[in-house]
């Protein structure tokens, strides 16, 4: 099994798991994504679940072949009516009446529908075609047996025996029991079907006759449209009788209405209420203006009343507004202090006896004198016009209070009016409303028109509804080819596994290393078996040389291998990783780090007495515990006896050393076997302490979540690197897919040509 060898430059010291220098980014690969679905995917979908579409598609195909020849013909005839409005009916020229006389239209033709499969309509049909001596009514007829008939047989007596059976539709006081039978079977075949977007409705009847068929449903639209003329002329002459007696009494509310009214205008002189009113509002009007008028007056003179009032005793009122603001008294007071100063000037020239210092002194009197009277005059006004403009809006207000009782009188007289003017008029209109419809419902009666009407009657069928020989082969090889299809695709929708690359790039979004084909009947194939297939040990190949490219750079390389769950073949990928690249020509340790369930030591047959348990604890080194495989290049340590405490020796001190210590070793490659991520934390701790984790996911084995679970606990740990192997893969099972986007048609042509 070995290739030719692949020698690589011996690496030299390196910093350790923990120098921080990780693998150079790869490119990425391409894989197909949503937008570039081809046919050819959707036919690889069929072809994985061949056998089960394959059964579905043979069993479908059989059981309608077998039902389309074995079931009864029946004959389906079509008879179409015109169901219009009533108020299509009325005749022109007559005033439409009220929409409340007419019935709101969609309720009105479900009605009709349902009147079509009446027991009334049906049991005169039923009378006229003389149902009771056709075979297939009767029970004369004798149905061949088919898968439909023995599969209802069966259910019936399965339920028969757990339930007790319905009772039977009483039939009704003028039906007996064999016509009630009649009736209900009549029914059972006759469907109404409204044309969509017109009033055309069809009536159609099946029938193991052709003619009868025809018959039975020309027999029914006959009896249903001459029901209708007769319910509606019937419906006219009830109506015409109520009308009768209607409008005797409503004449007579009419004529003591008005007598009323009119009584009630003479008493009231309600001829002149609406120019009273007008009259009345308007005064109400005025009056209301001058109130306000008259109060703000009066609020003006009051307050200056109150600055008056409120001026101190002997205080001089020139303070004041009203004072300061008079002409008369501005004058006086200017006079004055002319005065004294004609005084103060005659005083400096002249004694206090001379004649012209007497007369200015005179003056002065009398100036002062008349500035006095004129003070008090205007602080008298200033009482007076408050005290008029207190009288005036007392005045004002007494009147309006008497027009808003007129008011309150006139508005009760014309309600009172009103009201009774409203009634009479509408008792006048309910009058002639009722005088008006008596007078449609006569001329329509006298007219006998009718609002249904056939438009095609039925013809004898050609040919039966059920298809027979050639169709039916055609319709039940359609029938079986789409069920076939829908359960592929349906199984493919439900089935959320990871089955392609496409799924690991797309769905978990990580880099993808490669792809392991599955081997049938090895429970841990390895290169060196002679039994394992070409396409197992090219796959390898292939994943050697994608991890060289990965993880680039000198120094020694450290990998850990895990996967979410077990039995996905971890510990296989592992060992075939470590003898590809042992077969390259690179030095190899491979660590079991499973104390758990270790499983390393089981594919190349090695001894599991000691491993790394004991060196984590202290009871070997690490020279005593390496073992030789079957390649001198690759050397094995496995996990040894299971300790009590596995995750606190992997986290210790002691591992990390240990790790230390051999990538400074003479090992180009360090592979770690971790348990799954899921069951346990082991590679979560390592994964900070290596260059990379490769992540095993067995096809068609983990379901999304699952994964996506694991590489999220995985990536909380910030490993340098995560790339996903998908193992297992069935190449045959997904043949299509792998021959179009991986050219796997091609993977024994070398095989084939050694």
């Amino acid at each position: 099994m070995k290739d030719s060898p692949v020698k690589t430059p011996h690496p030299g010291p390196s910093a350790g798991p923990t120098s921080g220098t990780g693998p150079a980014p790869a490119p990425q690969a391409h894989f197909p994504t949503d937008n570039d679905v081809h046919l050819l995917d959707r036919v690889a979908v069929v072809y994985r679940y061949r056998y089960i579409a394959m059964t579905v598609f043979v069993l479908a195909a059989m059981a309608m072949m077998i039902q389309g020849y074995t079931a009864i013909q029946v004959y389906q005839t079509q008879a179409r009516l015109l169901i219009e409005n009533e108020r299509s009916t009325t005749l022109p020229g007559l005033t439409s009446a009220p929409d409340a006389f007419y019935e709101d239209p969609e309720p009105y033709y479900e009605t009709q529908y349902k009147i079509l499969r009446g027991r009334d309509l049906a049991r005169r049909v039923v009378k006229r075609v003389k149902l009771e001596t056709i075979p297939e009514f009767n029970g004369t007829a004798v149905a061949p047996p088919s898968p439909a008939t023995l599969l209802g047989d069966a259910r019936r007596r399965i339920l028969g025996l757990f339930t007790t059976p319905p009772a039977a539709e009483p039939p009704k006081a003028d039906e007996s029991q064999d016509e009630s039978a009649l009736v209900s079977a009549f029914i059972g075949h006759v469907t109404v079907q409204p044309v969509r977007g017109s009033r055309l409705v069809d009536v159609l009847f099946d029938s193991q006759t052709a003619a009868f068929a025809a018959e039975a449903v020309n027999a029914l639209v006959d009896e249903y449209v001459n029901q209708n003329l007769a319910f509606k002329l019937q419906g006219a002459q009830n109506m015409l009788e109520w009308l009768g007696k209607e409008l005797a009494n409503q004449q007579k509310k009419v004529e003591d209405s008005e007598r009323g009214l009119a009584e009630y205008r003479d008493k009231q002189n309600a001829m002149s209420l609406d120019d009273k009113q007008n009259i009345v509002l308007a005064r109400l009007n005025a009056l209301n203006d001058g109130v306000n008028k008259a109060k703000a007056n009066r609020i003006q003179k009051e307050s200056l009343f109150n600055q008056v009032k409120s001026l101190p005793a002997g205080a001089a009122p020139d303070t004041l507004p009203i004072i300061a603001q008079n002409g008369a008294i501005q004058n006086l007071k200017a006079k004055l202090a002319d005065l004294q100063r004609e005084k103060a000037r005659l005083s400096e020239r002249y004694g206090e006896k001379h004649p012209a210092l007497q007369n200015v002194m005179a003056s002065l009197q009398d100036a002062q004198r008349q500035l006095d009277l004129e003070t008090q005059k205007a602080l008298t006004s200033v009482r007076n016009e408050y005290e008029s403009a207190l009288i005036e809006e007392q005045t004002f207000a007494r009147s309006l209070e008497g027009a808003k009782a007129d008011a309150v009188d006139l508005n009760r007289k014309s309600i009172d009016y009103g009201v009774m003017e409203r009634e009479a008029k509408s008792n006048r209109q309910i009058y002639e409303a009722l005088l008006q419809r008596e007078k449609e419902l006569r001329v329509s009666s006298n007219s006998r028109s009718n609002n249904v009407r056939i438009v095609d009657r039925a013809e004898v069928p050609k040919s039966p509804m059920s298809a027979g020989g050639r169709r039916t082969w055609l319709v039940s090889l359609a029938v079986g080819f789409v069920l076939a299809i829908g359960v592929a695709f349906g199984l493919d929708y439900m089935n959320d596994t990871i089955k392609t690359p496409e799924d690991v790039a797309r769905r978990l979004k990580m880099p993808f290393l490669g792809l392991v084909p599955s081997v049938r009947g090895d429970k841990h194939p390895v290169l060196a078996s002679s039994n394992v297939p070409h396409d197992f040990g090219e796959a390898f190949r292939t994943l050697r040389t994608a991890l060289i490219s990965r993880y680039q750079g000198d120094g020694t390389k450290i990998m850990l291998v895990t996967s979410a769950q077990p039995l996905e073949g971890k510990t296989t990928t592992a060992c075939n990783l470590a003898m590809a690249l042992a077969y390259g020509g690179a030095r190899v340790l491979v660590i079991d780090g499973d104390m758990r369930r270790p499983g390393l030591h089981r594919p190349w047959r090695l001894t599991n007495e000691r491993g790394l348990s004991q060196v984590l604890i202290g009871q070997a080194r690490v020279r005593d515990v390496i073992q030789r495989t079957i390649d001198p290049n690759l050397l094995a340590i496995t996990a040894g006896r299971t300790p009590p405490n596995p995750s606190e020796l992997l986290s210790s001190d002691r591992m990390k050393t240990l790790l230390t210590n051999l990538s400074h070793g003479p090992f180009d490659w360090i592979i770690i076997d971790t348990p799954p991520i899921l069951a346990v934390t082991d590679a979560v701790i390592l994964a900070p302490l290596v260059n990379g984790v490769t992540f095993v996911i067995g096809a068609e084995m983990t379901r999304r979540r699952l994964a996506e679970r694991a590489l999220e606990t995985i990536l909380n740990s910030h490993p340098k690197m995560v790339a996903v192997v998908l193992n297992k893969v069935d190449f045959a099972r997904n043949r299509y897919y792998y021959s179009r986007y991986y050219g796997h048609q091609y993977k024994n042509y070398y095989q084939a040509a050694v």
